[in-house]
């Protein structure tokens, strides 16, 4: 069985890759690539949508998606956790009514490896009382923290619910950076960038980083394709490449993506 996509923001570079996986994959087609301002109608042929557009843009095609039914695949940065979960109830209205089978997927990150690193993260947070995030980016995007760097922090906040917020004095001063979750966080935005995060551990006598960094746009390709074919048993609203693959399990986690040779613009 064939499952059809829908690629909003399809002649944008992530867009690009995202078209050139799908070819490569037999299972999937595409039979729809649209501009961000293109007619939101053309990705009704679809049986899945996927959003690689930007900020405001993404929200009007989710909102879209979710009105008419449509699973959507979002690897659009900028979706703070408030806005997600202002879509809660009405997705999971339409799960419970003319829609059982909708899906909004949220991935800040389609690396693997960047995954890997925010669940690190995450395990460390809980032993250590100082915690900050250095994210950097290519110049040209638009959006900081990254929501690479939001969801980490939101993990790390998760993870120390019973231990209280992070140590990170001085925060009314700007150059603390922007908290989230109580962890500070600092965005670079530069030119000879692709991504990179640090997530930096502070205690008694000793540091501990955690650093991811991607080197080439490839690296998102394994987990495009894990999502994908994740889409036909998600239900609701998911949040994270992490809440599509047992990190636990010692078994390959996905085969290898097809290759890709489009220039795409890191999702996070």
């Amino acid at each position: 069985m064939t499952t059809t996509v829908a690629i909003i923001g399809a002649h944008g570079r992530m867009g690009r890759l995202v078209a050139d996986l799908i070819d490569a994959t037999p299972d999937f087609t595409t039979v729809a690539a649209l501009g961000s301002s293109d007619p939101l109608d053309g990705m009704l042929a679809a049986d899945v949508v996927v959003d690689v557009t930007v900020q405001p843009a993404s929200q009007a095609v989710v909102d879209f998606a979710v009105a008419n039914g449509k699973s959507v695949l979002v690897g659009t940065s900028g979706w703070t956790a408030e806005r997600i979960a202002a879509l809660r109830s009405p997705v999971a209205a339409k799960v419970a009514g003319d829609a059982p089978g909708l899906a909004v997927v949220f991935v800040p990150n389609f690396s693997i490896g960047s995954v890997l690193a925010t669940s690190f993260a995450a395990t460390a947070a809980r032993f250590f009382e100082s915690i900050e995030i250095v994210e950097a980016h290519h110049a040209s995007k638009v959006d900081s923290p990254s929501g690479t760097a939001v969801r980490t922090a939101e993990l790390i906040g998760q993870a120390r619910a019973s231990l209280g917020p992070v140590v990170a004095p001085h925060t009314d001063q700007r150059a603390r950076g922007q908290q989230v979750a109580s962890v500070p966080i600092h965005s670079l935005r530069m030119q000879g960038v692709v991504a990179r995060q640090d997530v930096i551990f502070g205690g008694t006598g000793e540091v501990l980083t955690l650093t991811h960094e991607t080197l080439s746009p490839t690296a998102y390709s394994a987990g495009i394709v894990l999502a994908l074919r994740a889409m036909a048993d998600a239900r609701g609203v998911v949040v994270g490449l992490d809440r599509l693959i047992d990190l636990s399990s010692g078994a390959p986690i996905a085969a290898a993506a097809p290759a890709a040779t489009a220039s795409a613009e890191p999702a996070a």
